[in-house]
């Protein structure tokens, strides 16, 4: 039987309940104990996917297609596994399910109310994922305890601290102690409110855990443990890192890990082995060279629309023993006047995935000048579709080249909507989405990139490019290296005489974890690498002596 952990906030959000859990769940794993976990958000839309990345940050999307919470993406690049539709649950989910329900005939009789039937929906998908042979699942709540929508939630899991053995259930809650400069003294009213608001829903904590700027001196530390009705071993303390990926050895420290043991009866584990994750904490933090990176994207301001990216540049960076500087360039600012300013002082370029007009004329300026500079270059969905249209238009020089996403009348759709998509109205969860298979070219960057012929990515998109101009496009030295056995979809286009320049229409990032770190980033990271050092070494003053 499965055991089950439940990760609460309160106080406020973005506090990192989802990188506590996923260390939480990294330390468990660690110790061979078999782990996953869940997030249950509250709001009620059906999954993100038609949520503004302004709003909620990137939408990650699983192999099997679900479109869902970024906290996934940190689950999957800290336990290195796969996660699936069943380990994204929202309030719209729920009420769909009882909903139809409903209209088939499954409660005649009887009137839908929130308690039984939304919790008991909830309750049976919270306890889903322990019957696939897991020893432990992790399910985090989204929101904040108090919010009106976070209640069926709470209730459920009241509801299962009840019903389940008390070796079998426990629950972890993250409040924030915030440090007051003007008092120079830490404050711990803001936990004890959050932790009484838990307690008026039924629902007591097992394990505190702190977000704090300042260390927690084992007075307060007893203080939040007699107000909070919890252990003083139970207050744990999470202070800030300088990188996510240190919380887990910071959560270790703190033996969160073990208290978790003892409170589930957890006798048979291992020490924790963490070799691989400490040889990467010390490459990212001892890195022997830097570069620039240029991320041409419209949602700079917002860093989590573009999560996955810049973590897959943290991994590919420690691979290549360097500093990754990505440096954030809105799109919507590039124009042919300022492009150079901009980007000349970079080492490589990435133009960002996204949807919409806004901003796309400074992605193709962008790409232009890499294409152009031999600067290199790494398009991702969106991004691979601008490298389409910047070769089209000024190396083809098809005339007002465009994808009919932003010009349904261009006279040369180079990008065109895909032919399963155009009797499509409905938007949520309608796309090409979750994993396909991609042929790559025998001799091409991609194939000696990945080492092997046959790929599986990510998919999240509707536009596709155009095979009717295919030929003309490998005529003039951009080539399709990877393609959809099946559809004959182009999945992948390099440039023959550059030193680096693939655009993909899959999401790679998506598949970067810790101790996987995705090929094509690795490759991208190495050429910008390559491309400082020469450039640098063009730099380089003569010493006296040295001939020209």
């Amino acid at each position: 039987m499965a055991k089950y952990i439940f990760v609460t906030g309160g106080v406020t959000s973005s506090l990192g309940k989802g990188i506590i859990s996923a260390s939480l769940a990294k330390l468990l794993q660690a110790r061979g104990l078999k782990v996953t976990i869940q997030k249950f958000d509250p709001y009620i839309n059906v999954d993100p996917g038609t949520l503004n990345p302004y709003e909620h940050g990137e939408c990650y999307v699983t192999e099997d297609g679900a479109e869902t919470d970024l906290d996934l993406g940190h689950y999957e690049r800290f336990l290195n596994i796969f996660t699936s539709q069943a380990n994204n649950v929202t309030t719209g989910r729920i009420y769909q399910t009882v909903i139809n329900k409903e209209r088939e005939g499954a409660y005649l009789g009887k009137t839908v109310q929130v308690i039984p039937h939304i919790t008991d929906e909830i309750k049976r998908r919270m306890l889903l994922l322990g019957k696939d042979g897991y020893d432990i699942v992790i399910t985090e709540l989204g929101g904040t305890v108090g919010d009106i929508e976070s209640l069926p939630f709470i209730e459920a899991v009241r509801q299962l601290q009840w019903e389940l053995p008390d070796e079998d259930c426990l629950v972890v809650h993250l409040t924030l102690v915030p440090y007051l400069k003007a008092a120079k003294e830490l404050k711990t009213k803001p936990t004890q409110h959050s932790v009484k608001l838990l307690s008026q829903e039924g629902v007591n904590p097992d394990i505190i855990v702190c977000r704090t700027e300042r260390p927690l001196s084992p007075e307060l530390r007893r203080k939040i443990a007699l107000f909070c009705n919890v252990k003083p071993d139970a207050v744990i303390e999470a202070a800030d890192a300088p990188t996510i990926y240190e919380v887990p050895l910071t959560m270790m420290r703190e033996k969160l890990d073990q208290i978790c043991l003892k409170k589930l009866d957890i006798k048979t584990f291992n020490e924790p082995e963490l070799g691989k994750w400490k040889e990467f904490l010390d490459k990212l933090k001892y890195p022997k060279n830097k570069i620039n990176i240029g991320l041409i994207g419209k949602y700079i301001e917002l860093q989590d629309a573009y999560k996955s990216i810049l973590e897959a540049f943290v991994h590919a960076g420690a691979v290549n023993e360097c500093s990754v500087n990505v440096v954030n360039i809105h799109s919507e600012f590039i124009s042919a006047e300022n492009v150079e300013e901009k980007l000349s002082t970079l080492d490589g370029l990435l133009v960002a995935p996204g949807f919409g007009l806004r901003g796309i004329e400074g992605k193709i300026l962008a790409v232009k000048y890499a294409r152009e500079n031999n600067l290199p270059f790494f398009g991702i969905c969106l991004g691979m579709q601008m490298s389409v249209i910047e070769f089209a238009r000024n190396v083809l020089n098809l005339k007002n080249a465009h994808s009919t996403e932003m010009d349904v009348n261009t006279p040369n759709p180079v990008i065109d909507l895909m032919e399963e998509q155009k009797k499509i109205t409905a938007k949520g969860g309608t796309m090409r989405l979750g994993a396909y298979p991609c042929e790559l070219k025998e001799g091409s960057i991609a194939q000696q990139v990945y080492q092997k012929s046959q790929i599986s990515e990510r998919h999240r998109h509707r536009w596709e490019f155009n095979n009717a101009y295919l030929d003309a496009f490998e005529e003039h030295g951009m080539i399709a290296s990877g393609k959809n056995p099946e559809s004959g979809l182009v999945e992948i286009v390099e440039l023959k005489n550059h030193p680096y320049f693939v655009g993909v229409q899959y999401h790679p990032e998506l598949k970067s974890t810790v101790e996987s770190p995705h090929p094509l980033f690795v490759s991208f990271i190495k050429a910008a690498k390559e491309f400082n050092e020469t450039k640098n070494s063009k730099k380089k003053p003569l010493l006296q002596g040295e001939m020209m």
